[in-house]
């Protein structure tokens, strides 16, 4: 079991980027030194504090435009722990330039990289780059492609609609033997099945699925994955927003304003994405929206957070791990972003040290 930390790097309001890229630094040297496995760095775009300039809808300000860079300084900085990208957003991407970028990367981390690839799930998060949200499936097909052609082959050519390429040489090629291999985020009900049928690791998450409808998602996962004649039964990582503290009440009403808030824009840009132009899944979609709107804390609590004691939330986590068939999990810690950073902090060493141990 692989377990870890994901890194949305926002900043409270009233604060700054340099207290953001700080913060940062912080939890990840606290992973290192508190033996967690991994960092996965979340890659967003344009997420200002507030109203329109937001075009994914977060409200929180967050500095991980670009993560692959604050990814090469958390390899330069650490010797043991992985270092991921959850995820990158490939159609947003120039996939040679990924592909050598990415490459740099696992030298410089000595083979510490993780690939998480995805599209992101609301249309508006492509609105600034002037793409279509209509095109990332597509696109997310051939820049996966190109980028594994480029790190498989000496020289490389590539037709697509989208992208061309004659006899390209890509240097470096990964440490990593023969790439790292990619993990890609499943959000829809219809990439669930697409994925397993193609063989690759997934991230799942519980912002728009209940475990209830994760666990059914992951059945269809699975069986197309067997269905193809791939080994074994899949590789699934959990990202669940996790907050632990020394007592029951503390852990569930310290978190409780931001968490409350942050489910609740989710569950307003579920509906507003709906009407976008690109926009998929849109029955999908509105359902998450409508239920996310009225839900309550109490119904986060029993199936989308891990929160409490140290044993609570190690209950919570075995439980899951067995239900889902988990591989690894990666814990969301401050959802909402609006958590104080002592409080924070507090929180990754008690699941670091108390909660991973009764876990492994």
């Amino acid at each position: 079991m692989h377990y870890g930390l994901t890194m949305e790097c926002d900043y409270r309001y009233g604060t700054t980027a340099v207290d953001a890229f700080d913060e940062a630094f912080d939890q990840m040297q606290a992973a290192e030194d508190w033996g967690l496995d991994g960092v996965w760095l979340a890659e967003r775009h344009f997420a200002a504090p507030k109203g329109e300039l937001d075009l994914q809808g977060t409200g929180i300000p967050s500095v991980v435009s670009a993560p692959l860079i604050i990814a090469t300084a958390i390899a330069a900085r650490t010797q043991r722990i992985k270092v991921g990208v959850a995820v990158n957003v490939l159609p947003l991407a120039h996939p040679v330039r990924m592909a050598e970028e990415i490459a740099t990367l696992d030298h410089i981390s000595q083979g510490r990289f993780e690939f998480g690839v995805g599209r992101s799930g609301f249309a508006r998060a492509y609105q600034g780059y002037n793409i279509s949200y209509d095109e990332s499936r597509d696109r997310f097909r051939e820049c996966l492609e190109v980028i594994l052609a480029a790190w498989s082959n000496e020289y490389f050519s590539y037709e697509g609609k989208y992208y061309q390429y004659n006899d390209v040489c890509v240097i470096p090629k990964p440490l990593q033997k023969p790439y790292p291999m990619p993990r890609i985020a499943a959000t829809t009900k219809e990439t669930f099945p697409f994925v397993g049928k193609q063989g690759y690791r997934i991230f799942v998450g519980l912002r728009g699925m209940d475990v209830p409808e994760l666990s059914a998602a992951l059945q269809t996962y699975r069986d197309a994955w067997h269905e193809a004649g791939h080994e074994g039964d899949g590789d699934v990582i959990l990202r669940i927003p996790v907050y632990v503290a020394e007592t029951p009440e503390a852990a569930l009403s310290e978190p409780m304003e931001s968490t409350l808030q942050s489910y609740r824009r989710l569950g307003a840009n579920y509906s507003k994405s709906t009407s976008l132009p690109g926009a998929t899944a849109t029955e999908e979609r509105a359902s998450r929206g409508e239920k996310l709107g009225q839900i309550t804390y109490d119904d986060l609590l029993r199936d989308r957070l891990a929160y409490g004691t140290p044993e609570e939330v190690a209950q919570k986590l075995r439980h899951l791990k067995e239900e889902l068939k988990l591989s690894g999990v990666i814990a969301e810690v401050n959802v909402g972003g609006q958590n104080s950073r002592d409080r924070v902090l507090n929180s990754i060493k008690l699941f670091a040290q108390d909660v991973v141990p009764q876990c492994r």
